[in-house]
């Protein structure tokens, strides 16, 4: 059975991956309207794992005699200021899911809710290459510059779930 405190974390979480979700469609539909259709890919398969992320959550919890709820999302922004400035904010919202997915593995240890333990190290493994792979772009923009971008924007799925 599924501690009542862990139930609520899991749920607040439910709403951040749909979050990232929607945040990342947004960056892809903005990336594929400025010409960058490489870019728009990368973010449209993101978009995608965000929601298979969520949806694991659901499973989860109702799995564990808990229920799942699906909140509404916040609308994320619609424009961006750039490609370098786009992937900034991406590092900084990976950081938050990071601090967010530690959150649940303290109150599960906390709580001594082995299960959840156990099964959120899969999410605590994954945020460490999501983080890795933001900065791989990041580090490869800081050497093409915003003015080179044809070819970073034609080869950025090479570079998509790689590490450091």
């Amino acid at each position: 059975m599924l501690p009542k405190k862990v139930e609520n974390i899991l749920n607040e979480q439910i709403q951040k991956e749909g979050y990232s979700s929607n945040l990342y469609l947004a960056m892809a539909s903005w990336a594929d309207t400025e010409g960058y259709a490489g870019i728009a890919q990368w973010f449209f398969a993101q978009a995608e794992e965000e929601l298979m992320h969520m949806m694991k959550f659901v499973h989860f919890i109702n799995e564990r005699g808990g229920h799942a709820i699906v909140p509404a999302f916040d609308q994320p922004p619609a424009k961006f200021d750039g490609i370098k400035k786009l992937f900034d904010q991406v590092l900084e919202h990976e950081r938050f899911i990071s601090g967010s997915i530690n959150d649940i593995v303290a109150l599960a240890i906390e709580e001594k809710d082995f299960a959840t333990q156990n099964w959120i190290q899969w999410f605590v493994t994954e945020q460490i290459e999501e983080e890795s792979s933001v900065q791989l772009i990041i580090d490869k923009l800081n050497l093409v510059g915003e003015k080179n971008m044809y070819l970073f924007d034609r080869d950025i799925m090479s570079l998509r779930g790689t590490g450091a």
